[in-house]
């Protein structure tokens, strides 16, 4: 699952996630991004911090309050770099959290190393 208002971004995101075998549901905020985890539970949630209608932080403190969802993985994209950023990133309860401008080689080390860290078999499906 990618949430991303951004279309290039969200874009060049969803080329690199398929680009390792996976299957990505994209969407561009937050509030979309919740209904569709709650609908079908991804195996990771790639959010964007700054979304209209429900931002990042509150999609990642409402997947981690869900039972059904609490375990599912979420990286955190976002421009939003100082200390106090992060933190509170990792305080909502984030897995990783990538700062604006990444590449995609950035990118899929932090998916590998998300998926493939006991959490099952990264290249069946996302989404």
């Amino acid at each position: 699952m990618l949430a991303e208002d951004d279309v290039d971004i969200r874009d060049l995101v969803q080329i690199v996630l398929e680009g390792l075998d996976l299957t990505v549901t994209a969407v561009g905020n937050g509030a979309e991004a919740l209904a569709e985890c709650r609908r079908v539970k991804p195996r990771l949630l790639l959010l964007d911090i700054t979304m209209p209608i429900m931002n990042g932080l509150e999609v990642c403190r409402e997947v981690r309050a869900d039972p059904e969802l609490k375990d599912v993985p979420v990286i955190l994209m976002t421009a939003r770099a100082q200390a106090s950023d992060v933190q509170a990133g990792m305080e909502a309860g984030a897995d990783t959290y990538i700062i604006k401008p990444f590449g995609p080689i950035e990118l899929r080390e932090h998916v590998e190393d998300i998926l493939g860290n006991g959490r099952g078999d990264w290249t069946t499906n996302v989404g």
